[in-house]
C-alpha cells in the first residue's frame, strides 16, 4: 500500500470530568479576539455553555465560527481573550485535547482506503485503548449511528452523510464531557440530519455541552438551549432561541388565494400583492414598513378574495439572523 499523509484528527478525552450539576460553565469564553496577520477574524466573542446544553453558534460564511471551534478545542491560540473548558484554562497539549470531542466540517479528515472499523480502532488507539478495547469500542459506536452493516466497508466508498456519522462515531470515541460539532448538518439529507441530531441529543441528555455550529438556522428550534450570532466577527446576538425570534420583522408573506385575483395588486403603497411563478393561487405578499399584516388582509377580503393560507415566507428564525447581521454591517 502507498503512504498516506495522516488525516485531521478528532480529539476526544481519555478522561471523563464528572457532568453532573455546577455552578460554573462547562465552557466559556470571554473577550476572545483572533487575528491572522492584519486579519481580525473574531473581535470581543462571548458565550458561555452549561452541562447538559447545546448552544448554537451562527453566523454568515467567514463570520469565524469554525476559528472560534477551534480555540475551543485547542488547536488554535487565541490573540486575546480567555477560555475556560470544565473549569480550566485551555492549553495546547495533548492531555486538554482529550477532553474535548470535535466533529469537523470537511469529510477529509479519514483514511479514505481503510474500513470504518479500521479507521475508529485507529483513533481510539491514539488516545491509549488497548487493541481489543479499541475494536470493542468501535463497533459499539458504528452501530450507534447505523453504520454496523458498512464497519468493513471502504470510508472511500462512504456517501457525505454516512462519513458525517462516522465523524459524529470518532468524537465520541470515550464519551467525551465537551462536544464541539461544526457544521455536522450540512448537505445531508432529511432522515441523515434527523439521525446526526438525535445522537448529539442523547450526549446532551447525558450531560455533555454542546457547541453547535449550523448554517441550517430552522433545526435549532427544539435543539438549542442558547443562540450565539457572530457577525463581523463580533457578537451580534446571545440568548434563548425565542429571544432570537423576537428580533424578527417578517415583511413577506405567502398567501394562497382565490377569487377574482388580479395579476398585481397593491394598495396604496403600503403593500404589494405579485403572482408565483407556475401557480394561479399563491401570491407573495409585501408588506411597508409600520403596516400591520390584519389590515393587508382585511383590505383583500373586502374586495371578495378568499384567504386560504397565509405564511411568512421566511421562518421567524431567519428573518431575525437576516435582521441582526444586516445590522452588524
Amino acid at each position: 500500500m502507498s503512504a498516506v499523509s495522516a488525516p485531521e484528527l478528532a480529539v476526544v478525552p481519555e478522561e471523563q470530568a464528572p457532568l453532573g450539576e455546577s455552578p460554573r460553565p462547562a465552557l466559556e469564553a470571554r473577550g476572545v479576539v483572533q487575528r491572522f496577520g492584519a486579519k481580525l477574524v473574531l473581535d470581543d466573542v462571548a458565550l458561555a455553555v452549561a452541562h447538559g446544553s447545546i448552544h448554537a453558534l451562527l453566523g454568515p460564511n467567514g463570520a469565524g465560527k469554525t476559528t472560534l471551534l477551534r480555540i475551543f478545542a485547542g488547536l488554535l491560540v487565541p490573540t486575546g481573550g480567555e477560555i475556560q473548558v470544565l473549569g480550566r484554562d485551555v492549553g495546547t497539549s495533548r492531555a486538554f485535547r482529550r477532553r474535548i470531542g470535535l466533529v469537523p466540517s470537511g469529510d477529509r479528515s479519514f483514511y479514505l482506503r481503510i474500513s470504518g472499523l479500521e479507521n475508529l480502532a485507529f483513533f481510539a488507539r491514539l488516545h491509549g485503548l488497548r487493541r481489543r478495547d479499541a475494536v470493542r469500542r468501535s463497533l459499539e459506536l458504528l452501530e450507534e449511528v447505523g453504520l454496523e452493516g458498512a464497519a468493513r466497508q471502504p470510508v472511500g466508498e462512504y456517501s457525505h452523510g454516512m462519513q458525517k456519522r462516522l465523524s459524529v462515531a470518532r468524537a465520541l470515541l470515550t464519551d467525551p464531557p465537551i462536544l464541539l460539532v461544526d457544521e455536522a448538518t450540512h448537505d445531508l439529507d432529511p432522515e441523515g440530519a434527523r439521525r446526526v441530531r438525535e445522537l448529539v441529543l442523547q450526549r446532551a441528555d447525558r450531560g455533555a455541552a454542546v457547541v453547535w455550529a449550523t448554517q441550517r438556522l430552522d433545526e435549532i428550534r427544539g435543539l438549542a438551549d442558547g443562540v450565539t450570532l457572530i457577525a463581523g466577527g463580533r457578537t451580534a446576538f446571545a440568548g434563548t432561541v425565542t429571544e432570537l425570534m423576537a428580533h424578527a420583522v417578517p415583511r413577506r408573506y405567502l398567501l394562497r388565494l382565490r377569487g377574482g385575483v388580479a395579476v398585481r395588486a397593491r394598495g396604496a403603497a403600503r403593500w404589494s400583492l405579485e403572482p408565483v411563478a407556475g401557480s394561479d393561487e399563491h401570491f407573495l405578499l409585501e408588506l411597508a414598513d409600520g403596516v400591520v399584516l390584519g389590515a393587508a388582509l382585511g383590505a383583500l377580503s373586502r374586495t371578495g378574495i378568499e384567504i386560504l393560507t397565509c405564511r411568512e415566507e421566511r421562518s421567524e428564525i431567519e428573518e431575525a439572523f437576516l435582521s441582526l447581521t444586516e445590522a452588524a454591517g
